[in-house]
């Protein structure tokens, strides 16, 4: 019995054929979803018609026709390019977002194998990746998330090659990614503090390391700026990216504010019906509103903060909103939607588990043996506190976790992949598909 699971294991680690299929169970029930015709609704319809816009050269507008910089433009801009080559349709951007989603699948399973220097554990968060449900449900949807999701891990992946090249490119991916997600450069100081980290020499290194970083922020910073000129052109004043950070802040810190987003709070309420405001002046009033709510209540704005966390990484399964108000399959089986929303939940709580465990297990690995504890297999922790941090600020909203879960699943397959290997070895004495027991040899 032990032979034959040490076959199974080699043939999934090594064999093109379960690589095809490991592919294959990724982008097949991705595909079967975008045929459920999820009609867009909320914000994704507002990006719809934006990207509508975009694509018939009328401009970035509001809802009262004014130019606008509310939401970013990155999503709806890109969007709007495709929509230009395969027209305006629900199947364009399920078409573009399952690409975005091969592309992520891949990164995956790369991003898995040189982190860890084993190909079965980037098989394994390949497949973890694959089963897990929220993942797909995002790929009809004319939301941010499978696009930027692809941005971020395309970002990393190249920064840790860290050749010339991939540097310039890490640059204009992080460009693109910043005009989807304002906050998103902070990632990149934090790659190069875990490359400074994990190798001895960190003061010789130092120099290089901060001039590549600036190089990187600098060209991302050549992407953005056209966008910024526009902004001061039809604003009148310098907005790097978007006017909604004010808003932002002052719904998630107020009377009312439970962790989450709070748009009914009375003070939000009374902004909102403010007339005399134009959009960077609601964007400053906004700020200026939240600030001084912070200040004036440090103790409930540090006690927000665990529910906060709590919102952003308890439930999961938002995907499925969209299915409830847009598409038509939702009413003709609305069970069988909750109960794999249940069985979703379950599965993105033992990806956690692995996650939270995976920390535990290499920290202490590494100190006993006594190893730098900074390595490669930080990164997906640094991701994840990102957007944590954020929300500690801001508020916490589930789906802003989804770009995380591509690196949750890496270090859940290098764990599960440590485990198999180190189960079947002391069963058969022999070794079996790069054992995985070392996270992060093989990345530069």
């Amino acid at each position: 019995m032990t032979e034959s699971r040490t076959i199974a294991l080699r043939r999934f680690a090594e064999s093109r054929a379960a690589l095809v299929l490991l592919f294959a169970l990724f982008l097949v029930p991705r595909a079967l979803l975008i045929l459920l015709a999820v009609e867009p609704t909320s914000d994704a319809a507002w990006y719809y018609s934006r990207a509508d816009m975009l694509a018939h050269g009328l401009g970035y507008l509001g809802d009262h026709g004014e130019p606008t910089a509310y939401w970013p433009v990155g999503w709806p801009l890109t969007l709007s390019l495709a929509f230009r080559a395969f027209g305006t349709s629900i199947w364009t951007i399920g078409l573009f977002n399952l690409a975005c989603a091969g592309v992520t699948a891949w990164l995956t399973l790369d991003l898995g194998r040189r982190l860890s220097g084993s190909e079965l554990a980037g098989r394994a968060a390949l497949l973890l990746l694959a089963l897990y449900p929220n993942s797909a449900f995002y790929v009809p949807l004319a939301l941010t998330e499978v696009f930027y999701t692809m941005l971020l891990l395309a970002g990393c992946r190249l920064l840790i090659a860290r050749t010339p090249m991939a540097l310039i490119a890490a640059g204009l991916v992080f460009g693109v990614a910043t005009l989807v997600k304002a906050q998103t450069l902070v990632v990149v100081p934090l790659v190069f503090a875990i490359a400074l980290g994990r190798a001895p020499g960190f003061w010789k290194r130092l120099p290089a390391a901060v001039a590549q970083a600036a190089l990187v922020i600098a060209l991302a910073a050549a992407v953005v700026a056209p966008w910024t000129v526009r902004n001061h052109r039809v604003l009148g004043e310098w907005v790097a990216i978007s006017t909604n950070g004010g808003i932002t802040l002052l719904t998630g810190n107020n009377d009312t504010a439970r962790g989450g987003f709070t748009p009914e709070d009375p003070v939000v309420k009374a902004l909102d019906a403010r007339t005399d405001l134009s959009e960077t002046a609601y964007d400053a009033e906004a700020k200026r509103l939240g600030v001084a709510w912070i200040k004036a209540h440090p103790a409930a704005f540090v006690t927000l903060m665990p529910r906060k966390l709590a919102k952003l990484w308890g439930p999961d399964g938002e995907g499925l909103w969209a299915y409830e108000t847009g598409s038509k399959a939702w009413a003709r089986a609305p069970l069988a939607f909750l109960a794999l929303r249940a069985a979703n939940q379950l599965w993105y709580f033992a990806l956690l588990g692995l996650f939270a465990a995976g920390a535990v297990i290499e920290l202490r690995r590494r100190l006993a043996a006594g190893l730098r504890p900074i390595d490669w297999w930080v990164l997906p922790y640094g991701i994840a506190l990102y957007p944590s941090a954020i929300a500690m600020v801001f508020s916490g909203q589930s789906r802003f976790h989804y770009p995380v879960m591509p690196f949750v699943c890496v270090t859940a397959g290098w764990l599960l992949a440590r485990w198999l290997t180190g189960w079947l070895e002391r069963r058969a004495n022999a070794p079996v598909a790069n054992s995985a027991h070392d996270f992060a040899p093989a990345a530069r």
